[in-house]
Parts: C-alpha cells; sequence; structure tokens
C-alpha cells in the first residue's frame, strides 16, 4: 500500500461510480495499473464491497433510531440466539456488541412511530434472554458517512496490515 492507493481508496469511498478511466486520471495510473492495484486491494481484504447507498427519508424511513439492549444472562448459548435473530430485523442497520450498561447497541431504522412500536413490541421485546431496552430517536442527523478517514493511517500502518 502507498499513496497512490490511499488516494484511490479515498476517491472511491466518495464516488465508486467513477469510472475507470476518469480514478485512473485522478491518481495518475494508466487504467491496466488502476486494475491491478484495485484487485490487490480486493484480494488483500481492503475493498469490501461495491455499493449503493440511499437516502432512508427519500423511501419512507423517516425515524432513526438507536436502540441499546441488555440480555438477561450472558451465557454463549443467549448470545447466539441473539446475534442470529437480529440479522434477520431487516429494521436494524448495524449492531454492536459494546462495554458498559447495555450489552448491544442497535442503529435502527422505521417508518414512523407505529412502526417502530411494532419493532419493539413484536419484534425486539420477545427476544429471548431479553432483559432491557432503552430507545433514543434521532432528532437530526449531524453527520454520517461510510468513508473512512485513510489519509490519517500512516502509510508504514498500512504497508505492514496488507
Amino acid at each position: 500500500m502507498d499513496e497512490k492507493d490511499r488516494q484511490l481508496l479515498k476517491h472511491l469511498q466518495g464516488d465508486a461510480r467513477l469510472t475507470n478511466t476518469e480514478l485512473a486520471k485522478r491518481v495518475d495510473l494508466s487504467p491496466p495499473g488502476l486494475q491491478r492495484r484495485l484487485r490487490k486491494l480486493e484480494d488483500a481484504g481492503i475493498i469490501e464491497q461495491y455499493v449503493t447507498l440511499l437516502d432512508r427519508e427519500a423511501v419512507g424511513f423517516d425515524m432513526l433510531c438507536f436502540v441499546q439492549v441488555t440480555l438477561l444472562r450472558h451465557e454463549p448459548e443467549s448470545i447466539r440466539r441473539f446475534k442470529e435473530i437480529v440479522q434477520d430485523m431487516p429494521e436494524v442497520l448495524e449492531c454492536h456488541h459494546i462495554t458498559g450498561e447495555f450489552d448491544y447497541l442497535l442503529k435502527v431504522i422505521v417508518r414512523n412511530r407505529e412502526h417502530l412500536e411494532k419493532f419493539l413490541v413484536e419484534k425486539l421485546t420477545p427476544v429471548p434472554g431479553m432483559d432491557k431496552i432503552r430507545t433514543s430517536l434521532v432528532l437530526r442527523e449531524i453527520k454520517s458517512t461510510t468513508c473512512l478517514p485513510i489519509e490519517l493511517v500512516p502509510l508504514e500502518t498500512l504497508r505492514s496490515e496488507s
């Protein structure tokens, strides 16, 4: 990994729809050189996937919530079951196992209050081993990005890990 790779990753995170020609031009590479670098970054697992990000409100998900969850018991079977069940909940965009007062933090989208109530009462509360649920509604998103600050990672760190 070098500075060109870092530039390439920064451009791709900003707009993955750039053509190979445009991307090669922006990082001063030939198209075949660009292809080799992309393949190398994909093979190394640095580039995981290419996605399309949707505006959640434009498609009808007006509410963004963070839901903190505590399980009654911290037994391997309860934890495994919770992880499996959450995977099948389309409203849950992210689920993080965390430290502190709660066990998990879920990033959840719903259409409206009625959808939120249905999600909490019919989907989340009945999960076996559920103890506590605390929900916070997002009033306004101040910053939301999927771009990692690749420019802040020292090149020597990137080289040693790839």
